[in-house]
């Protein structure tokens, strides 16, 4: 195993920094893949995985957290209905310019499988290749009961510390966000459909079959959808975080799907 140098960076936005962390391999190759954060995520929730995979693909990964998510400042406001496609020319933006990136391959969890997509859409001639995790690309009934159900659990005693211990004071704002913004009529008819559409680039949809926030009609679409191409990978007996639950099994398959040929 080569040693991984880990940075810590301050992104700066019109709305306050960001924070960031990467993990570099001594020795690199390809392009470095960036990793985009579910709804109730940061950076320092992916916990192990960077490091792994850095250590598995040999390339630089880089992590960070949104605005109003983790380490990074409070987001001014509500999330805008069209949160998920906005992010690419937002936090992603200024991420990419101030760590000096071009060629990149992106990375998302749940909402960040969403926000991965919009990046390769935005930026057609650097994002070499696209992994979504256990992305959601429509308003599934399976989605809303989970969210309803994950809403009630955090109205427990004492379960809010949970959050608060990753995102302090933004904790309440983080919860609100994520239920309040997928529950809404304005975004019950989100789709992911056009931007899937306009991805040129190979494509690998990873899903777990007892995903508790989306079945697998949702990688299916992914792999249908888009015009480069595409690899589907359902995990069984998993649920929403399969980096967390099977590690070696996404570490290997991240690592064969970038071994491919971009074509």
């Amino acid at each position: 195993m080569q040693p991984i140098s880990i940075e810590q960076h301050w992104i700066d936005t019109p709305h306050g920094q960001l924070f960031a962390q990467s993990w570099s391999p001594h020795v690199q190759h390809g392009a470095p893949i960036v990793l985009l954060h579910d709804s109730l995520g940061c950076v320092a929730l992916w916990r192990e995985f960077p490091e792994q995979l850095a250590q598995a693909c040999g390339r630089r990964v880089i992590a960070y957290d949104r605005l109003g998510f983790g380490r990074s400042a409070p987001f001014p406001g509500t999330l805008s209905a069209d949160f998920v496609e906005n992010e690419a020319l937002g936090g992603f933006q200024a991420l990419r310019e101030q760590l000096d990136f071009n060629p990149f391959v992106v990375f998302g969890h749940s909402v960040g499988g969403g926000m991965a997509v919009g990046c390769a859409v935005a930026y057609p001639q650097a994002c070499q290749q696209v992994i979504t995790e256990s992305a959601q690309a429509f308003v599934e009934d399976r989605t809303l009961a989970g969210i309803r159900d994950a809403e009630r659990q955090f109205a427990e005693p004492g379960q809010m510390a949970r959050l608060q211990k990753y995102h302090g004071e933004k904790a309440h704002w983080v919860l609100r966000a994520w239920v309040d913004s997928w529950l809404s009529e304005t975004f019950s008819q989100w789709r992911l459909d056009a931007q899937l559409s306009r991805v040129r680039c190979p494509t690998l949809a990873v899903h777990g079959d007892r995903d508790e926030f989306g079945s697998a009609l949702h990688p299916q679409r992914i792999a249908a959808l888009t015009a480069g191409a595409a690899s589907l990978h359902i995990l069984l007996d998993c649920g929403h975080v399969p980096h967390r639950e099977y590690p070696d099994t996404i570490l290997a398959a991240v690592s064969a799907f970038l071994a491919q040929p971009n074509v």
